[in-house]
């Protein structure tokens, strides 16, 4: 190689005592301007372990060395070889952006990132058939994650070497970077063509990830199979020539506005709506905040208290990448008792919760009783067929009978359950509408929840948003009581005494495989428990089931399903009682006891006296 650049970069994250910005956590500079492209990740943690939160695995102080090579117009020999369709996680693209985590191997580099962003423009020329005399333009935005500016700057170079204009949006939230292809606002350079929000939802620290967005919403697994396919060959075909090319051409092309101003104004107005255009419809409600430390802690400064909710004990609202308090998740327990905790102490009238990109919500009554999983979907079950009468709600196929039960018999609607997976979710919502049959809701148990009036974009905040206008509009009617108006519509849910998920792992490398695929075995498992089904009179079939096998009994149900993207079981049990839950449980083990590559621990830990 020619004449090599080499320059120690050190940065020190002090997680302790200190508040993380989006600005402090990668600062950078290059060795010249004719400094060749840095190839490595320089994401690497050593020393400082303590300091980390206790489910974190890494490392706190990072330093690395760049040894790079002087330009040259020749591949680039040095780049690690990547499979790229092992980062696709289904309509998402996700791997590991910073190292330190034993048997985590960084598989998001700068190099892969920019190889990724270059094919989404290619996909997107050639979807848009662009007009070459004006550019397309392409929105960034990150959530609070530590490699999230490093992989902006990686993502601004592959969208500007491939000739398209960059708008960063810096610390945004997942559905506001869709919402930036529909505005209509050229103060803030809107519409964009395309959108990249990079993030990895609840995933842990080391991990990042990219989701895509047009106007016509979020990109399909076909999509993001293509795109990896061309990042691949992209990959491969660059030289230090070609990247520094598109280093240059981001410096110069990369504008920065501040959109979350336009999509949070639109949530106010929302409720503003909703409440006959009352300027604080919730004047006097105490309203707390718990963001995780993610991306939403907007929602409480520039949503709550311009319509006049008291915010005082929101909490973790600053984004810290370190996730020090609790996984931004509202599926974690851990997290939805610290916004319960956070509800009683304070005498709050509602706790609201997002995750880390704001794509998913929960909710806390002022007595603590929670609205996630089962009982949100009854919430927004209950205010969408008022409005809806009749409509059909789809959600994802591990709703409870009881759910099922309380939209058809005591809403009047229809309940459509289906696979798991949001984008699977959202994507039969508007296949129902496209053949005749109205629907207005598609939700999933994990919080992703998309309505039909919000372009079928599964928001967090949005759905907080028509919680907030049950809130305003009651109040505006003259109906007090605080969030009892949402307690009430819930009222008549059953719910299981007891509701259990157990994941039976499937060994790869066991012999009962045959050398066939973990898939193929999933398959057949399920095969047999269907056929064991069939012959036992305690047990009678879902007679409409989309994924896996579900049968009810015993007072309750169970549905064993084969993970989307793993060699994994997951065993979904609910029913009045632990006893009746175990009945449920032996029935499953006695049908597929005979699998020896399926491990049971987990099932035969549950159903043992």
């Amino acid at each position: 190689m020619a004449a090599v650049c080499e320059k120690i970069v050190e940065n020190v994250i002090v997680a302790k005592n200190r508040l993380l910005t989006t600005n402090q956590y990668n600062q950078r500079d290059c060795c010249s301007a004719a400094a060749p492209y840095n190839h490595r990740n320089f994401l690497s943690f050593h020393g400082g372990k303590k300091l980390l939160p206790k489910y974190h695995c890494g490392f706190v102080n990072r330093r690395n060395i760049y040894c790079n090579a002087a330009p040259s117009t020749t591949s680039i020999p040095y780049l690690e070889k990547v499979d790229f369709m092992k980062l696709q996680n289904g309509s998402d693209i996700r791997g590991v952006a910073v190292a330190g985590v034993e048997g985590e191997p960084v598989t998001l580099t700068e190099p892969v990132t920019e190889a990724i962003a270059a094919a989404f423009s290619a996909w997107l020329l050639e979807m848009k058939r662009a007009d070459a005399s004006k550019p397309l333009r392409v929105s960034v935005g990150h959530d609070s994650r530590i490699s999230a500016q490093v992989l902006q700057d990686a993502v601004s170079r592959g969208i500007a070497g491939a000739g398209l204009d960059v708008v960063q949006y810096r610390l945004a939230s997942t559905p506001a970077m869709f919402n930036s292809t529909l505005t209509e606002d050229k103060a803030f350079l809107c519409p964009v063509d395309g959108a990249i929000m990079i993030t990895a939802s609840h995933l842990p620290y080391n991990r990042n990830g990219f989701k895509f967005f047009t106007n016509a919403g979020g990109l399909g697994k076909a999509d993001i199979k293509n795109i990896l396919e061309r990042a691949a060959d992209i990959y491969k075909s660059f030289t230090d020539e070609g990247l520094m090319k598109s280093k240059r051409k981001a410096s110069e092309s990369i504008k920065r506005v501040d959109y979350m101003t336009v999509y949070t104004s639109d949530l106010v107005k929302a409720v503003r709506k909703a409440a006959e255009n009352i300027e604080r419809p919730l004047e006097g409600f105490h309203i707390v905040v718990d963001a995780g430390n993610g991306a939403g802690g907007f929602f409480a400064e520039k949503v709550l208290q311009p319509l006049g909710a008291i915010t005082s004990g929101s909490q973790f609202l600053e984004p810290d990448g370190l996730f020090p308090n609790h996984i931004p998740n509202p599926e974690d327990k851990t997290a939805m008792k610290a916004i319960t905790q956070a509800v009683l102490e304070n005498k709050a009238d509602l706790g609201i919760i997002f995750d880390t990109d704001v794509d998913r919500s929960a909710a806390v009554d002022s007595t603590g009783h929670e609205f996630n999983r089962n009982r949100l979907i009854a919430l927004m079950s209950a205010i969408v067929l008022e409005e809806h009468p009749g409509t059909t709600i789809v959600t994802d196929s591990v709703t409870s009978d009881g759910l099922t039960t309380f939209i058809e018999k005591k809403l009047g609607g229809k309940h459509h359950r289906f696979k798991r997976g949001y984008k699977n979710v959202i994507d039969e919502a508007v296949r129902l509408n496209s053949v005749g049959e109205e629907s207005h809701l598609a939700i999933e148990t994990s919080g992703h929840g998309a309505l039909k009036e919000n372009h079928w974009l599964d928001d967090g905040a949005y759905l907080m948003v028509k919680v907030l206008n049950k809130l305003a509009s009651a109040r505006a009617s003259g109906i007090a009581g605080g969030s009892k108006v949402l307690t009430d519509l819930v009222e008549g849910l059953q719910e299981p005494g007891v509701a259990v998920e157990l994941r039976l792992k499937i060994d790869q490398n066991h012999p009962d495989l045959k050398g066939g695929s973990f898939r193929e075995y999933g398959v057949a498992v399920l095969r047999l428990l269907e056929n064991h089904i069939e012959s036992d009179p305690k047990l009678q079939k879902a007679p409409v089931n989309y994924e896996g096998v579900r049968a009810s009994g015993f007072g309750g149900w169970f549905l064993l399903r084969l993970s989307l993207h793993d060699p994994v079981l997951p065993l979904n049990i609910e029913a009045a009682s632990h006893e009746d839950a175990v009945k449920l449980g032996l029935a499953v083990s006695s049908a597929v006891k005979e699998f020896h590559a399926l491990d049971m621990s987990a099932l035969d830990k549950f159903i043992q006296p």
